[in-house]
């Protein structure tokens, strides 16, 4: 049973896993679609607001065309060379002027983004005679071959265009044509958040799916633990009322046998004795079967029958006739109450502190005090023992019905492992409560609070 439980458990775990990563990889595959389309969004609205420079400012387009001209007849001229010509396309003095424009062109015609830009030059290429090219600058796009923008970086930027521009002109009456690319990337401040926001039906459902797995997933686990948990109860219940049941079973069958011996009958003295032995026995059976039978009842299915008592005395009641019972255990009383009037029921109480007392005896106590108090307007009487105690662990589990707390893997006390149980549903049948502090071989105290 265990090791089916355990590959249950282990197959669980493993689906679980492998349906989170799938949900997952669909919401990263979610995820990038929504990047591109928005990537896509943004190229077509800057696409729809401008192809080139000129409905910018057609002046400083000019300017720009014109010195693109000088530099490279210039260059043609042997005055300047490739470096010069790159530095003086990328150091020019209306830069700024058109990065401005740009940036106002962006504020106004696309006011629900925050954009950051850059256009960097990729070639700069002369064809003279329409049949020889001089490549003065070809580069992959760099942010330092940056012409206009605000970008520090092309890092978290992405391509929204590439514009190449051609100008015709002569020199020494040689026919030449320049060619330039440049390309513009950009970056919306907080993108991620834009996505996320427009994820955030798709993020509801997988989170809703993901908690929704594991709530399954834990449930069943919880299920399976209960299950076997049940089931282990359940035979070493069986086991345990059968050993109780097996003594005064074989005691009623010897004596039967034994009364069915003439001798036996003849003589009073040992037939009374022999009858007397099997109603012990018989009286023992059926207190185990109504014990059985009481315990099986839940806390709001108990009648109880409430009369006004005084505490103290019904406590002392019960002292003493324990006392008796178990001449060789101390048994001494702390009372810091007198004449607390109690509206309880006194057959069922009076069981239920006999079951505590008793499972101290049963655990190796040989002294016991009972104390009373009152804490927060409650009643409280309190049970500590010298006993072997009980491990922090098992406490929580102490008034679980049929639980006996082992000792290793063996239960060296016999019993139902009803007693508990039984006082824990008496005591909540009184709208009470009952607690237990204890350590291993230093005793245990029970406390129990019932209202005053």
């Amino acid at each position: 049973m265990k090791q089916r439980i355990n590959l249950l458990i282990a197959f669980s775990v493993v689906a679980l896993i492998v349906l989170m990563t799938v949900q997952c990889y669909l919401v990263k595959t979610a995820y990038e679609y929504k990047v591109a389309q928005f990537h896509t969004q943004i190229k077509n609205e800057i696409g729809a607001i401008t192809n080139n420079y000129s409905d910018i400012d057609s002046d400083l387009v000019s300017r720009k065309e014109m010195l693109y001209k000088s530099l490279s007849e210039n260059y043609m001229k042997g005055k300047k060379n490739k470096l010069d010509i790159k530095n003086g396309i990328l150091k020019t003095e209306f830069q700024s002027a058109i990065t401005q424009k740009i940036q106002r062109k962006f504020e106004r015609d696309l006011p629900d983004f925050k954009i950051d830009f850059a256009i960097v030059l990729n070639k700069f290429i002369l064809y003279k005679n329409a049949q020889k090219a001089d490549t003065i600058f070809s580069e992959k796009p760099f942010i330092r071959n940056k012409l206009y923008g605000n970008l520090i970086s092309l890092n978290h930027a992405f391509l929204v265009r590439s514009y190449v521009g051609t100008t015709n002109g002569s020199f020494e009456n040689e026919e030449y044509k320049l060619l330039t690319e440049d390309s513009m990337y950009v970056s919306v401040i907080d993108w991620e958040m834009i996505i996320l926001r427009r994820m955030t039906f798709i993020l509801i459902l997988s989170l809703l799916s993901i908690a929704t797995l594991i709530s399954l997933f834990v449930i069943a686990i919880r299920a399976l633990i209960k299950q076997k948990k049940v089931s282990d109860v359940k035979t070493d219940f069986i086991n345990n009322i059968t050993h109780e049941l097996k003594t005064p079973l074989a005691t009623l069958g010897i004596s039967t046998k034994i009364l069915a011996q003439k001798n036996i009958r003849d003589n009073d003295e040992n037939f009374n004795s022999i009858v007397n032995t099997i109603s012990r026995q018989n009286n023992r059976l059926q207190n185990l079967i109504d014990q059985v039978m009481a315990n099986s009842l839940a806390e709001n299915e108990i009648e109880l029958q409430k009369e006004k008592i005084e505490a103290e005395d019904f406590l002392l009641s019960i002292v003493n006739d324990f006392k008796i019972t178990f001449p060789k255990i101390t048994l001494k009383t702390d009372f810091e109450t007198e004449k607390t009037i109690l509206v309880l029921d006194k057959f069922h109480l009076t069981t239920a502190f006999l079951n505590v007392l008793e499972n101290a005896v049963k655990y190796g106590s040989n002294t016991i005090t009972v104390k009373t108090k009152i804490v927060d307007k409650q009643f409280s009487i309190s049970f500590e023992d010298n006993g072997i105690g009980i491990a922090k662990n098992k406490q929580a589990f102490l008034f679980e019905k049929f639980y006996r707390v082992e000792q290793g893997n063996l239960h060296n006390t016999k019993g139902l492992g009803l007693g508990l149980y039984y006082v824990d549903q008496i005591v909540k049948a009184h709208q009470g409560s009952v607690s237990v502090i204890s350590d291993l071989g230093k005793g245990t105290q029970f406390t129990i609070l019932l209202k005053v």
